[in-house]
Parts: C-alpha cells; sequence; structure tokens
C-alpha cells in the first residue's frame, strides 16, 4: 500500500531533518491513523512539492514528529484536463468533485447553467464552494495526489464560452453529438475543456454559444449519465486516451 499524504504549508524541517507535523493533520495522523515509529508517509503541499519521510515518534495526540526526505516537485501533467461541471442538486456536486479528483482532472469549475436547480447565490454560494474545495483536498489526500485540482470560482455561460475558445480541445457531452468521446482526437499537450451540463441538459442557446466558440457536441455511449458521474467517466476516457494513465 502506498503510504498516506498529509497537507503542510511548508517544508522547513529542524536539526537532523526533524519536521513536526501538527494541527488538524497531525491529529489525524496521530489520533485516526494512528501511524506510528518506522512507517511511511508522504509531505504535500497539494501544488506539486513533496517529500517522502518516517515517522520517529508521537506527541500528545495531535503532534507526529518525522524524519523529513529531499523536497521533490512534481510537474503538471500534459494534456491539463478541465471540466465544467453544471451545478447538481445537494451534496451530488461533492460527489462529483471527490471523483474527478480521484480519477486525475486538473481544474473543476463550477457553472450556473441555464436549467440548473441548484443556484449558488451570496453566502450560499461562498458556503458550496468552500465544500466543493474541501472535497477536492480530502480527496487528493485519499487518492495520494500530491497536485491537487483547483476548484475555480462558479462561471457564467460567458465565462464558459471564453474557456472554451481557449482551449485546444473542447468539447461538450450531449446526446447530440454524432461522434463518441472515445473516438475524437486528441491533443498530447494543451488544454482539455470538458463540459458536462445539469440534470435537465444544455440548453440550445448554450449549446450554440458554445459551438461558435470552438466546442463539438460528443456522446458517452448509449445510456444517460446523471450530470455527478457524467465528468468522472468522460474524464476516465480522455485520460486513458492521452496517455496520462499509460
Amino acid at each position: 500500500m502506498t503510504a498516506p499524504v498529509f497537507v503542510v504549508e511548508h517544508f522547513d524541517a529542524g536539526r537532523g531533518g526533524r519536521y513536526v507535523l501538527d494541527g488538524p493533520e497531525g491529529r489525524h495522523a496521530v489520533s485516526v491513523k494512528r501511524l506510528r515509529p518506522g512507517e511511511d508517509i508522504v509531505l504535500t503541499d497539494g501544488a506539486g512539492r513533496w517529500a517522502d519521510c518516517v515517522v520517529l515518534d508521537t506527541e500528545g495526540k495531535d503532534r507526529l514528529v518525522v524524519r523529513l526526505g529531499s523536497v521533490a516537485e512534481e510537474p503538471p501533467e500534459e494534456p491539463r484536463v478541465t471540466v465544467v461541471q453544471a451545478l447538481p442538486k445537494g451534496d451530488r456536486g461533492e460527489l462529483a468533485v471527490e471523483t474527478m479528483t480521484e480519477v486525475g482532472v486538473d481544474t473543476i469549475v463550477p457553472w450556473a447553467a441555464a436549467r440548473c436547480i441548484t443556484q449558488w447565490k451570496g453566502d450560499r454560494g461562498l458556503k458550496a464552494l468552500g465544500k466543493w474545495r474541501a472535497t477536492a483536498r480530502e480527496a487528493g489526500k485519499q487518492s495520494r495526489r500530491v497536485r491537487f485540482p483547483e476548484v475555480a470560482d462558479a462561471a457564467t455561460t460567458k465565462q464558459v464560452a471564453a474557456l472554451l475558445a481557449g482551449a485546444d480541445f473542447a468539447a461538450v457531452l450531449h446526446e447530440s453529438g454524432d461522434e463518441p468521446l472515445a473516438t475524437a482526437e486528441l491533443p498530447s499537450s494543451g488544454e482539455i475543456v470538458l463540459v458536462v451540463g445539469p440534470e435537465g441538459g444544455v440548453a440550445p442557446e448554450e449549446l450554440t454559444l458554445f459551438e461558435t466558440a470552438g466546442a463539438k457536441a460528443y456522446r458517452l455511449g448509449r445510456s444517460v449519465l446523471r450530470t455527478s458521474t457524467a465528468g468522472t467517466a468522460a474524464a476516465a476516457v480522455l485520460l486513458a486516451r492521452t496517455g496520462r494513465w499509460s
């Protein structure tokens, strides 16, 4: 089994390479994971920097003392995959973020589509966005990533169109697509942007705007997936076909 991952803000070690993991992460390591001397862990800043470490000791219930190894940096993978996710109902948005993080999506953009039942407004919107970001962080740790996905601010339809216009490959999951995503010609580098609509589907005027921006409609398969699972399934197809899963 790979070593568990914990998030840190810096890699400043003391004498002999000793590093103390404290706060919520230290408490999780000591009281929940119950790590013991000699076990391996990975520390990361979630932005690509990471270090292998060995547990030396525990102090109380929330301090883990480790020997910090050399700090390395994992470069961003190519091509980058961005999923524009229409806002689902309830906690299905967090499910979408969790599973897209696990498969390897690089950026997740919440989208207030015309047919979304859920709308992010005011404090409610900020709270929901915070939940998505916290979910991405926890899922990044669980899936042993050292470069967590960015969860962007909620985007309008015009902002999504601008993202699509700047992409090296732009796609919208839609039943009108003549070509399956599994056979699309994909770039080996640059930016892939994929749009996942709400349960009610992408509105005709939205699809027209996205096509004008350079996006093409693609279908996944014969069955219709929920919005909270479609992005993960589509991202898996893209990541496998670009070689990132090789």
